[in-house]
């Protein structure tokens, strides 16, 4: 499946609170550590770990087409 330039590119700014330091992911991964859901590529240079600081706009809209879930 061929992803335009827009959507290979998406990239999230992460802004730490602590020391204002900025990251920009494009690549994530979330576990659970200390009991939250953390970005474990996240963590700044402080020992904090970063917030995402871009807009959250929705889930996906999924459409079923198989017949057995249509109605």
């Amino acid at each position: 499946m061929y992803l335009g330039d827009k959507e290979r590119n998406r990239v999230a700014l992460y802004k730490c609170k602590k020391c204002k330091a900025e990251k920009e992911l494009s690549k994530t991964t979330i576990k659970i550590i200390d009991g939250s859901v953390r970005v474990v590529e996240a963590l700044c240079s402080c020992g904090e770990y970063m917030e995402d600081t871009t807009e959250f706009k929705g889930y996906p809209n999924l459409i079923r087409t198989e017949p057995s879930l249509k109605d």
